[in-house]
């Protein structure tokens, strides 16, 4: 059974978490998250999950936290935003260099300074690198989806890697739309039951966590967190399939939009792509061959679909809703990785938009289009948006 009602992308989350009912829930409130713990905390006073709550003094006790759950044995899961998330960094290093199968919800939203409580990316493009999984959701429809997908993803044995699951704050997270929520009992045979690894509340095998690890071995203990992340694409693509076929959803790493035979496409993340979608298809009635492709899975990045995909485009632009002071933005210096072996390069451009939550209505989607059709193409990113 399944019934649609109408969810934020907050709320989207809680409600997912409620029907995970995992063991330990760690978190400290912060805009534009706050409502996620609020909702969880009334499922956990209304006795609707088993959850142990532990409300904290910040993020950084919230992941420490998080990790002494996980690593005693317990299914655990928190969420943040922001400098919550850039407070917890030395603790997000120590939960995947642990192996800990932590699900984090993580409500986009710019990092000070100045002072902002709307969307961009940057909160989680600094932790692109901490060994988290990373997934990027469009809709509230999706929030719910792939807090249920990641669970699966992040206890799989091959895999045992902590996730962040995106969404874009106040756009997302507090936009009301129509969700698709399953039965309790379907999550529940889905997620399937939590098998610990090493638990220190083992007594009778006793185990260290976070010993000192020098020259001798530390080098050694990383490249089994490399060669686990490996595993991610095909673990994922197996999840993702068994959850569609509950579903009827597909969850590609990858999403196309009217790809098949674009010569120009936008490569975007989060919810920004819905606004891209409706400006392709009305770009399609006037004859131009323009796409989308949308990247879901960002961590590991997903490079040999993306260059097959863009292989031979006339022109792509990628929009960042980040940045990188000194450097080309993020996900623009992964396209541009990705395609280094294209047979066929398209022209690329890049495109930083959309900071501290300024709006991206169709009108600028358009205009990026326009510039790859009539060949406007600057080797210097361009800033989408801003005033001059």
């Amino acid at each position: 059974m399944k019934k649609r009602v109408p969810l934020t992308g907050n709320a989207a989350a809680a409600e997912a978490m409620r029907q995970i009912n995992p063991d330990v829930v760690a978190a400290y409130p912060i805009t534009p998250q706050t409502e996620i713990m609020m909702t969880f905390a009334e499922f956990v006073a209304d006795g609707l999950v088993d959850t142990e709550l532990v409300t904290v003094e910040s993020e950084h006790s919230a992941m420490s936290a998080c990790v002494g759950a996980a690593a005693a044995g317990a299914r655990v899961m928190t969420a943040t935003s922001a400098q919550g998330l850039a407070l917890m960094h030395e603790v997000v290093y120590i939960a995947s260099a642990l192996r800990l199968p932590i699900v984090m919800c993580v409500v986009n939203r710019a990092l000070s300074a100045p002072i902002n409580i709307h969307c961009d990316h940057a909160d989680t493009m600094a932790e692109r690198d901490s060994g988290w999984i990373q997934i990027y959701s469009e809709t509230a429809q999706e929030v719910y989806d792939h807090t249920i997908l990641a669970l699966k993803l992040a206890e799989h044995e091959d895999v045992r890697l902590p996730v962040m699951v995106c969404q874009d704050g106040f756009i997302t997270s507090h936009g009301v739309e129509p969700v698709e929520v399953l039965d309790d009992d379907v999550v529940k045979n889905f997620i399937g039951e939590f098998k610990p690894w090493y638990p220190l509340l083992d007594t009778d095998n006793p185990k260290t966590y976070g010993a000192l690890d020098l020259f001798d071995y530390y080098f050694e203990h990383k490249r089994q967190q490399f060669e686990a992340m490996k595993n991610v694409p095909r673990v994922y693509e197996e999840a993702a399939k068994e959850l569609s076929k509950i579903t009827g959803r597909q969850y590609p790493k990858v999403e196309g939009f009217f790809l098949d035979d674009a010569d120009y496409v936008i490569v975007v993340m989060s919810s920004t792509a819905g606004t891209t979608k409706y400006v392709v298809k009305e770009m399609r009635k006037e004859g131009k061959k323009v796409g989308l492709l949308k990247v879901r899975l960002y961590r590991p990045f997903p490079k040999e679909e993306i260059a097959s995909l863009l292989d031979g485009r006339k022109a792509v632009a990628v929009l960042d809703r980040a940045y990188s002071i000194g450097a080309e933005a993020p996900l623009f210096c992964e396209i541009k990785s990705a395609l280094y072996d294209a047979k066929v390069k398209p022209q690329l451009a890049s495109y930083v938009y959309g900071l501290g939550g300024r709006d991206t209505p169709p009108s600028l989607i358009r205009s990026v289009f326009e510039d790859l059709i009539s060949g406007n193409i600057s080797k210097e990113e361009k800033y989408l948006g801003v005033r001059e």
